[in-house]
């Protein structure tokens, strides 16, 4: 099974220890144990898990260089992507990973229990609510979101966690220009400014993906992010 994960990590150019393919294996392990009794994917093959999350999730190091990164944080991680595979084969991240759910959060933290993952907490609650707090506000390098959700929401939701100079990225499938458009005043309301997009597709299959690249330019005004449910019910034009 782990040929099939080194290899496909080897077209990303990321070499993993045998430490870290135990670890890799272990999530997956308790992925597909804990899906038995709750909806974590709809995955579950481990040749598409590999594919779909792990290198997904690492695909990340085709839009930034990953050793400058410090601090990090996912906001709506689900089943910790990408959180988790990003900490596995980047132990030097130190990685918050936030989601609403709880019985996600209790899965997660199983997962960081038993991987022996080090410098990576868990948060249940929601990102409107823990961006007002001065433990979490303006304090990381990168922000990332494979959650399904608009751009203008996912900025609201994710902008006011980064430091000036520091970077959101959004995980999103192949087209994405018109929704960039139009959210792109909704960056700059926020402090941030749309930098970049990288389009690729995934390693060995014809899976189109596009990184959305926001930098954060100045403070994100204290208004930011609106009270909870605000940024999906309406978001900011």
């Amino acid at each position: 099974m782990s040929k099939i994960l080194k290899t496909k990590l080897q077209e990303l150019n990321i070499s993993i220890n045998d430490r870290q393919e135990e670890q890799f294996e272990q999530f997956y392990d308790l992925l597909i144990e804990w899906n038995k009794v709750m909806n974590l994917t709809g995955i579950t093959e481990y040749e598409e898990v590999v594919e779909k999350h792990f290198v997904d999730s690492l695909s990340l190091v085709k839009a930034i260089e990953i050793d400058k990164i410090h601090s990090v944080i996912d906001i709506g991680t689900g089943a910790g992507f990408p959180g988790i595979p990003l900490k596995i084969a980047f132990p030097h991240l130190n990685i918050t990973l936030l989601d609403s759910l709880n019985k996600r959060i209790r899965f997660l933290d199983t997962v960081i229990d038993r991987t022996g993952l080090k410098d990576i907490r868990t948060i249940h609650g929601r990102a409107e609510d823990y961006a007002k707090q001065k433990e979490y506000r303006e304090m990381y390098d990168l922000c990332v979101s494979r959650a399904v959700a608009n751009l203008s929401t996912l900025s609201e939701y994710c902008i006011p966690y980064i430091r000036i100079g520091g970077i959101f990225i959004s995980y999103k499938s192949g087209d994405v220009e018109s929704e960039k458009e139009d959210s792109r005043n909704a960056a700059s309301l926020l402090g941030g400014r749309i930098k970049d997009t990288v389009k690729f597709q995934l390693p060995g299959t014809d899976i189109g993906r596009s990184f959305v690249i926001i930098e954060k330019e100045r403070q994100t005004a204290k208004r930011y992010p609106r009270k909870a449910g605000l940024p999906s019910k309406e978001p900011l034009k």
